[in-house]
């Protein structure tokens, strides 16, 4: 990092790459420690960093693992954002929960909105035939 024009500060390359909405979100993010500088935690907004870097944080739930790929001039569109690093990231783990359920939307609404009169005298029968034990 001889070069001041080869590096940038972590907070404005988070912005540039269009991992965080704003500046201000990117430097809180930064300055809570939530990120890393290869494997070194870093809290300091103003660090400078460079290609060849790799940076670690978390970012909607999600661990994010880039590699700093080029320094942005600008906060560009999208395509221009994801060619300044390489994702590293590990796979996302899949959650039981979520793909046990994920094929199965309730069965009750098709999208139709409120239920008509004959749907109410059913799901009022359903109700009836289970009993009141089970609803509690």
């Amino acid at each position: 990092m001889s070069d001041p024009r080869d590096t940038i500060r972590i907070d404005k390359w988070l912005w540039h790459a269009r991992f965080f909405k704003t500046r201000g979100l990117a430097t809180k993010t930064v300055a809570a420690g939530k990120v890393r500088v290869d494997g070194t935690l870093v809290s300091k907004p103003a660090r400078m960093v460079g290609a060849g870097d790799v940076l670690t944080f978390a970012k909607e739930k999600d661990l994010k693992v880039v590699k700093i790929i080029a320094i942005g001039l600008r906060r560009g569109p999208a395509p221009e954002a994801q060619a300044l690093y390489e994702d590293l990231s590990p796979a996302p783990v899949a959650d039981p929960v979520k793909t046990r359920n994920a094929g199965s939307p309730n069965p009750r609404y098709e999208g139709k909105g409120r239920p008509n009169r004959k749907e109410r005298a059913n799901l009022a029968s359903q109700k009836r035939d289970i009993g009141p034990s089970r609803l509690e």
